[in-house]
């Protein structure tokens, strides 16, 4: 995956962060509920980028 896929993981990391945001300052535990859960996928799909950017790496290694 690239470029697209990264910037996508991490804008729907910190759409996350508004909505937790706008959660606690209507404290609206729901909003703040699903804000924390929009992070958490965009933080994974990140970390399977990661994996697989370093995978790749290790494969051009070899060659």
């Amino acid at each position: 995956m690239g470029t697209d896929d990264k910037i996508a993981n991490k804008a729907e990391e910190l759409k996350g962060r508004a909505k937790e945001n706008v959660g606690d300052l209507t404290d609206d535990e729901d909003l703040r509920a699903e804000g924390r859960a929009d992070q958490a996928e965009g933080n994974l799909k990140q970390a399977g980028e990661k994996v697989k950017d370093a995978g790749k790496k290790v494969k051009d290694a070899f060659s």
